[in-house]
């Protein structure tokens, strides 16, 4: 009699968020979703998935001292570490000594679409309802996010009914393709922040600098500009400066849709050495690269489809004939 009180519980709060979930729009998850992931403590366990390779993630949250705090950290191979306490994020690579940001967000996907500047992308993608599943075992509710051009990924999340956390991204292409996924598998909710999240977030860490200060020559002018852009995607930065592995000179472009960041590299190089044409695949991330006829290097990277790389390479042209990169 206990068992089948516990059975017809369950089924009626099932019920119950069911009917809470259908009076909300797509939109309204996805607001919802962004705010609980700022304000609760929780420690969620993923797997990144692409291409048959499988990553472990684990992301820490809380609120200590009324300042919320973030850890992220990749479980495998070498040791990768981000830490956000309130709008400062400090990397931990172990290439680079530890530096700290304002303004930054954290990498991946999952980090994306927590962080999204929810009306500007809803500009570009149309989140629609698509019913639910489980997920961790957590009754989930399902949002596409569908681009309104062809030529970007699709977005399917999987948002915690009860939390409103999301618990898994699949990235899809236009066919409906599976093409990178983000999977949680465990999720931990704590009544207050975990107590080494705690010490970590009253560390002595390296001073932040702004965006702008991070590089040496933010914001100049470039002599080429692209005459094609997927829809909604905008440059953030601009800037010229030399490669640490050979020292040449490079124009960069970094360019988002608010939700996709992309980057565009264009230098002068030997043609005669040159590879001519170059195509990598990463999961959602496209690397396309090649050399035009005058021996300048237009490479483009980002999670979009290499057909939309290519397309966005080709459009990069002098802002004046007969003008070359310098």
């Amino acid at each position: 009699m206990r068992q089948s009180s516990r059975i017809l519980l369950a089924s009626l709060l099932l019920i119950c968020a069911k009917a809470s979930a259908d009076d909300l729009s797509a939109e309204a998850l996805l607001q919802q979703m962004q705010s609980a992931v700022s304000q609760q403590n929780f420690e969620l366990s993923m797997v990144k998935a692409r291409q048959g390779r499988l990553e472990p993630i684990r992301f820490s949250h809380g609120i200590i001292d009324g300042k919320e705090v973030a850890h992220l950290s990749y479980l495998d191979g070498k040791a990768v570490e981000f830490l956000q306490r309130q709008n400062e994020y400090t990397f931990f690579e172990n290439t680079h000594e530890p530096y700290t940001l304002k303004g930054a967000r954290f990498p991946g996907v999952w980090s994306s679409l927590v962080r999204m500047p929810l009306p500007r992308v809803m500009e570009s993608y149309d989140p629609v309802l698509a019913g639910r599943s489980r997920v961790a075992g957590l009754v989930a509710q399902v949002v596409r996010l569908v681009p309104k051009e062809a030529d970007k990924y699709g977005f399917v999340l999987w948002i915690d009914e009860q939390s409103h956390l999301l618990l898994r991204v699949d990235m899809v292409d236009r066919e409906g393709n599976l093409v990178e996924q983000v999977l949680g598998v465990d999720l931990d909710r704590q009544s207050a922040p975990a107590p080494w999240l705690v010490t970590l977030a009253r560390s002595k860490l390296p001073d932040a600098l702004a965006l702008e200060d991070a590089y040496p020559a933010p914001q100049q002018t470039l002599n080429w500009h692209l005459t094609w852009l997927p829809d909604g995607f905008k440059v953030l930065s601009q800037d010229r400066h030399q490669l640490v592995s050979t020292s040449l000179p490079v124009d960069y472009m970094m360019l988002s849709d608010g939700l996709v960041d992309l980057s565009v590299y264009v230098s002068r190089v030997d043609p005669k050495q040159a590879v001519r044409q170059q195509l990598i695949r990463q999961g959602a991330t496209s690397l396309v690269s090649f050399v035009n006829e005058v021996g300048v290097e237009i490479t483009v990277v980002g999670e979009v489809p290499a057909e939309t790389a290519k397309r966005i390479a080709e459009a990069v042209q002098p802002l004046a004939r007969n003008e070359v990169v310098q």
